[in-house]
C-alpha cells in the first residue's frame, strides 16, 4: 500500500514543481552493487535551466542503501587517474548541462547494500540555492547489458511481465 501513495505523491510533485526547478535532474543510475562490494556509485544528468550558477552540494540515501555518500571526482595527476573527494561541491553553471558519469564526477556510496539490476531507490540532492530535489535511481549495468544473466543469483525471481503496465 505505502508504495503506490508513494508513487502517486512523486509524480503530483514532479509535475507541480517542474516550473519552480531551475535544475533539471534526469538519467539518474547506479552500477549494480555484488555481495561483498561495499562502495558503489551513482550519476545523473543536472540541468541548470535557471540564470544563476549552483552547486551541487551532496546527495543522500537512505541508510537501507547506503551508509553514506560522498561528491567525487577523478583528476589526473601526473597521468595517473585518481579519485578524490570534491570539497565544496559539483559546480553547475547556469544554462549549462552536468553529466555525472565514469571518469569525472559522481556521486560515491559507501557501506552499500547490494543492488541488483532493475532495483531502484530515492537519492535527495541538496544544492546552494535551489531547493533539494528527490531522484528516482534505477540500478543498471550499462557496460555489459547484453551479457548473459544467469550468474545473478536472484533472490526475488525475475517478474518478466513488464511490459503490461507502462507508466
Amino acid at each position: 500500500m505505502m508504495k503506490k501513495t508513494f508513487f502517486t505523491l512523486a509524480a503530483a510533485l514532479l509535475c507541480c514543481n517542474a516550473a519552480a526547478q531551475d535544475i533539471q535532474a534526469d538519467n539518474a543510475y547506479a552500477y549494480p552493487v555484488l555481495q561483498g562490494q561495499t562502495q558503489g556509485g551513482v550519476f545523473v544528468t543536472l540541468t541548470n535551466n535557471g540564470s544563476r550558477d549552483d552547486i551541487l552540494l551532496g546527495a543522500q540515501v537512505d541508510k537501507a542503501i547506503a551508509e553514506k555518500t560522498e561528491l567525487h571526482t577523478h583528476s589526473h595527476q601526473n597521468g595517473v587517474m585518481k579519485m578524490h573527494e570534491v570539497k565544496g561541491g559539483i559546480p553547475l553553471p547556469a544554462g549549462q548541462t552536468q553529466t555525472l558519469k565514469r571518469g569525472s564526477y559522481h556521486i560515491m556510496l559507501f557501506g552499500v547494500h547490494p543492488l541488483s539490476e532493475g532495483e531502484t531507490f530515492p537519492l535527495v540532492l541538496k544544492f546552494k540555492h535551489q531547493p533539494e530535489q528527490t531522484v528516482t535511481v534505477t540500478v543498471r549495468d550499462i557496460r555489459h547489458q547484453h551479457a548473459d544473466k544467469h550468474h545473478h543469483h536472484d533472490k526475488h525471481g525475475k517478474h518478466e511481465h513488464n511490459h503490461s503496465h507502462h507508466h
